[in-house]
Parts: C-alpha cells; structure tokens; sequence
C-alpha cells in the first residue's frame, strides 16, 4: 500500500501512464480509498480510488462506479481535512 505524498503511476484503459499522489488513505466501513492528486497537472479536483484486489491477491485501484459511494468517501474526507484544519 502506497505511504501519503507517495507519487504512484496508474495505467488506464488505454495504456497510457499517469502519475498521482498520494494525498491520503480512508478506511469506511470496512473498505479503503486512496485520495489522489494528478502529480503534473495544476488541479485541486482529486480523483478517489477504491483498494480491491485482483485474482493473484496484489492490491489493485478501482474507479468507484457509484456516486453515493463516491459522495460518501468525498464527505468523510473533506469532515477530515476540515478537521485537521481547526486542530493546526
């Protein structure tokens, strides 16, 4: 699993290699997401992944095909982030 401000390259459906960071990793009930910057481009839109595993057992990132889903992870880690704000 990835540490945060990790860059980490993802391979798309068209082989094409992109390079994210790792901003940071949420546990929700039961299943964990990683928080993902583009690494070149000048973005603040994060891109959420959820943690799945392939047939050999290595951890792999999915795209999260749910939007309530998407919305519940997107809540929890803007509550974090707003969170950690009041405590700096």
């Amino acid at each position: 699993m990835p540490e945060h401000d990790e860059v980490i390259t993802l391979v798309d459906e068209e082989g094409q290699e992109h390079d994210f960071t790792v901003v940071d990793i949420l546990e929700i009930n039961g299943s964990e997401y990683a928080i993902l910057l583009p690494a070149k481009e000048e973005t603040d839109e994060a891109v959420i992944l959820k943690f799945a595993k392939d047939e050999d057992d290595n951890d792999i990132l999915i795209d999260l095909e749910d939007d309530e889903e998407w919305e519940m992870v997107a809540d929890a880690w803007e509550q974090l982030v707003t969170e950690e704000g009041e405590d700096a």
